[in-house]
């Protein structure tokens, strides 16, 4: 990605180049911000980002965004910020859901760089 070039994304292209879950890819950066593209199914685990807000919009399939006290369902379409240090849970238990997350960069996506997932640039 040639930071002087403006150049378009097109989200169909860039999910059709990966299909394993949990496991973000870097699609722009802007600002010291990530926008990171997920495919998602099932649960993830519980956890919370101490320093940064975390963006999820939902482009296919039906997300649950867990809170300790309640669920948020989301639909394409639909987006919601978790604000740092909320513990939360992603769950996708209808199937495959792809996902546009938008973090700091550098964030670790499971809470823990110790465990995150490095996302790759596509």
């Amino acid at each position: 990605m040639a930071a002087d070039a403006p150049n378009k994304v097109i989200l169909a292209e860039k999910f059709a180049q990966f299909s394993d879950h949990w496991a973000p890819r870097l699609a722009a950066r802007y600002n010291g911000n990530e926008v990171r593209l997920a495919k998602v199914e099932g649960e993830f685990h519980w956890h919370s980002h101490a320093d940064t807000d975390e963006l999820f919009l939902v482009i296919e399939g039906h997300l649950d965004m867990e809170f300790r006290d309640r669920t948020v369902p989301l639909s394409p379409g639909e987006m919601i910020v978790v604000p740092r240090g909320t513990e939360h849970r992603p769950c996708a238990r209808s199937g495959e859901v792809k996902l546009l997350v938008m973090d700091a960069d550098g964030t670790p996506n499971t809470g823990d760089a110790a465990t995150a997932f490095k996302p790759v640039e596509i």
